[in-house]
């Protein structure tokens, strides 16, 4: 069985090489290079979904809150508030009226008396909060499972 099979062989003296892909609308500098690039999530997760109120979460009023209460630090862990997960609810009402609901590490902690405090004039100081109340619970007691896991991170727990 043999077939006889023909190859047609072509000598070249050279190739033209293939056209590059180009955009000729974008010029980058040599600054632009080193600069970081564009996340293209950032505009996905910054998106809040329609419809929702501004006292509810994902609402301006209510993520204004939960930044307020990022900016507080326990004295004793270089943590915030709410990452430690002291946090157990923020409740805003249609008039602007704030309830949060939170605990402390410990019933003996040392900024028991003055915390709550520092909490209400924080989430009163909230563009479209009417005024705040905090109450203070214990049930359920606070742990370290609680934390986000920025805060383990940040304290070596992770």
């Amino acid at each position: 069985m043999t077939e006889d099979r023909k190859f047609t062989i072509e000598e070249v003296d050279g190739v033209e090489p293939p056209p590059r892909a180009f955009v000729e609308d974008v010029v980058e500098t040599p600054g632009d290079k080193l600069a970081r690039k564009r996340d293209y999530l950032d505009g996905f997760l910054a998106e809040t979904p329609q419809g929702i109120g501004p006292n509810e979460p994902g609402g301006d009023t209510y993520e204004g809150v939960i930044t307020a209460l990022r900016e507080i630090y326990d004295p004793e862990i270089p943590v915030n508030i709410y990452d430690l997960g002291l946090i157990y609810g923020v409740e805003i009402d249609g008039d602007g009226h704030a309830v949060v609901s939170m605990t402390l590490t410990t019933p003996h902690c040392p900024v028991a008396e003055s915390m709550p405090g520092e909490v209400e004039l924080r989430v009163s100081a909230v563009p479209g909060v009417r005024d705040a109340e905090v109450n203070l619970v214990w049930d359920p007691p606070w742990d370290p499972q609680k934390m986000s896991d920025e805060a383990k991170l940040e304290l070596g727990m992770l």
